[in-house]
């Protein structure tokens, strides 16, 4: 027990701060024209599996 709570942690906070810097990941500017690249569809799917990720890493924490 103890020793998933200590892999879980570190883990946990790497990907809270690859979270916080996807904000930050496109500094250029963007033409007027630019098309848009997806439909939103990904965006959801990588949201999605981080949110099972998390709730995967709380489940271990608890038990």
């Amino acid at each position: 027990m103890r020793s998933i709570k200590f892999f879980s942690l570190p883990i946990i906070t790497l990907l809270f701060i690859a979270i916080s810097h996807m904000g930050h990941a496109q500094d250029l500017p963007l033409s007027p024209a630019s098309p848009p690249s997806n439909d939103g569809t990904s965006i959801d799917q990588g949201i999605a599996y981080i949110l099972m990720l998390v709730a995967l890493a709380i489940t271990y924490m608890i038990h």
